[in-house]
């Protein structure tokens, strides 16, 4: 799949109509039916005050490369590709949402669901923003504390028709700075599995799409939260000094 968003021809179809920044679905041509992507172009990037100066799709390769070299494969295919129609940017296997929530809001959770926050419906109704406790998620919630995501909505969870989990919009990621928000603190000072913890190391800096993304102070700042998780051994804690939860949550 990495060899056919890197080199075939790339039809625009149209603009995806939620996305903050530019966005395209597009379609790659091959011998057999077309392989549909999303194709964010630089030139439509919108400069935010915390990320200046920084090439957002750039930071989406970075993510699934890192996914890859922890075996925690929920970021779908990501290249970065020059000769695109609408100038270079990155280009991201398109996934089919089967719709299945892994983020809720109930009034009293059922049996593995976990709390994030409690909230109050505009009627008066105490309700939970809760997630599902499953090995997959946990393993996505790793990856985020490890990428210092900072915008990990529950939108940005996808569940194909097969029920495998995947997660999208990683361009605000890795800044140097403790930023991470996220809809999945239910994991919080929660301890990791030895299989995933053991899978970090110091190996991530060797990533040439990392290099190539970010600043010599975020390479800095990920060899830190590497050795922060091992010392640890448990999911990070909300931050007392930066909003923890992102904004939509969906």
């Amino acid at each position: 799949m990495i060899e056919t968003l890197l080199t075939t021809a790339v039809t625009v179809i149209g603009r995806h109509p939620h996305a903050s920044n530019a966005a395209y679905v597009v379609e790659c041509a091959t011998d057999s039916a077309p392989v549909r992507a999303l194709y964010k172009p630089a030139a439509g990037e919108r400069q935010l005050w915390d990320f200046p100066d920084t090439v957002l799709g750039l930071r989406e390769v970075a993510a699934y490369e890192v996914s890859q070299q922890l075996g925690i494969p929920h970021v779908p295919p990501t290249v970065w590709r020059e000769d695109l129609p609408l100038g270079p940017g990155s280009l991201q296997l398109w996934i089919d949402d089967a719709s299945v929530a892994d983020v809720d809001v109930v009034e009293s959770p059922d049996e593995g669901w976990l709390h994030v926050l409690d909230a109050e419906l505009t009627d008066g109704t105490c309700v939970q923003v809760v997630h599902r406790d499953l090995p997959d998620l946990r393993a996505l919630a790793l990856l985020d504390a490890v990428m210092n995501n900072a915008d990990r909505k529950a939108g940005h969870l996808l569940r194909d028709p097969e029920g495998r989990l995947w997660a999208v919009d990683h361009g605000v990621t890795f800044h140097a700075e403790p930023k991470l928000r996220t809809v999945l603190w239910g994991f919080a000072a929660r301890p990791i599995e030895q299989a995933l913890l053991q899978r970090i190391s110091d190996d991530l800096l060797d990533i040439p799409a990392l290099r190539t993304a970010l600043t010599d102070a975020e390479l800095v700042a990920l060899r830190h939260r590497i050795n922060d998780l091992h010392t640890s051994g448990r999911y990070p804690l909300p931050s007392e000094d930066w909003p923890a939860i992102p904004w939509p949550i969906f």
